[in-house]
Formats: C-alpha cells, structure tokens, sequence
C-alpha cells in the first residue's frame, strides 16, 4: 500500500461536455491513481457530448459511458487540491472554493462549436484531448509533494497558474 496522498482535483469548463470531461477521466489514466479527479460546469448541458466519448474511447481506451454532465454548485463544500479551469468563460466566473486548492488556467478551444463533417469533428475533438493529454502529462511529473507545501504556504486565497 502506498503512503502518497492522493489529491482532489476539478476540471471546470461552462458545459462539461468535452474539456474538463477529458481532464476528469485522461488525469485518472496518467495520473496512476494521484488524483480523485472530478469535473462540472458552470452551465452543464443536458449530455456529455458523443464526440468526446468517441475520442476518449477509441484513442485513449477509456470507458467514459457513465460521464455526465453536472453543475459545480454539486462540489461547492469540497475542498480540492487543484482547480483547473479549461475555458475562459469558467475562468471568469469561477466560484469561491474553500481550502486555499492550486488554481489553474489551461485554456482550449471548444471542439463543440467546431463545424465539420464526422471524420473532421472527430479529428477536432481527438487534437483538443492531445493538447489536454499533454497538459495533463506535464502536470503528473511536477514534484506534488513541493506544490502541496507551497499552497500550504501561501498566504493568499488562491494561487493562480496560468498554463499556456
């Protein structure tokens, strides 16, 4: 049994239909089970969008058939490690979260406004999960034992890492 701490982390985006879905399940894959991953929206949509179940099924050989889309009103009593917004639009209105957690901005673009034909929207979708697959590798080789000291010790609410 390991002794590392296992931290709480939540992908925001407005419709939790494609991006923070893609966090949510690509950080429990690359993660080897560091995180507690969660994501939601600030205005979810009714589904998670077929194009990022597609994508994450095929490329990625995840099952994310129990993915849905929820409010992040669910987890406004959670104290998370790690806040990752991944749309300008969350980063804007991202809620107070209490326990002082890391805050991130990784900003993609939305592959549902995407126009195209099926193969070029699924290529759409396929190259957003990379830049977030990327983003998410870098991440869970970050030194967390030092960044979880760190948030401990700053004093301010919130210490915001922008993330190109």
């Amino acid at each position: 049994m390991s002794s590392q701490k296992t931290f709480k982390i939540l992908f925001l985006c407005t419709g939790n239909t494609a991006r923070s879905i893609f966090g949510e399940y690509l950080i429990r894959r690359l993660g080897h089970g560091r995180f507690e991953s969660y994501s939601a929206g600030a205005d979810p949509k009714p589904r998670v969008n077929p194009y990022a179940l597609r994508v994450l099924h095929k490329a990625f050989k995840i099952d994310a058939s129990s993915a849905r889309p929820k409010s992040w009103d669910e987890y406004k009593d959670v104290v998370f490690d790690f806040v990752i917004t991944v749309c300008d639009n969350a980063k804007e209105r991202i809620p107070f979260w209490p326990g002082q957690p890391i805050i991130a901005h990784w900003p993609l673009p939305d592959p549902a406004e995407f126009q195209g034909d099926d193969a070029e929207t699924y290529d759409y979708f396929w190259k957003v999960a990379q830049q977030l697959y990327r983003r998410i590798a870098l991440f869970c080789n970050l030194p967390m034992e030092k960044l979880d000291r760190l948030r401990l010790d700053w004093k301010r609410e919130w210490l915001i890492i922008e993330f190109p």
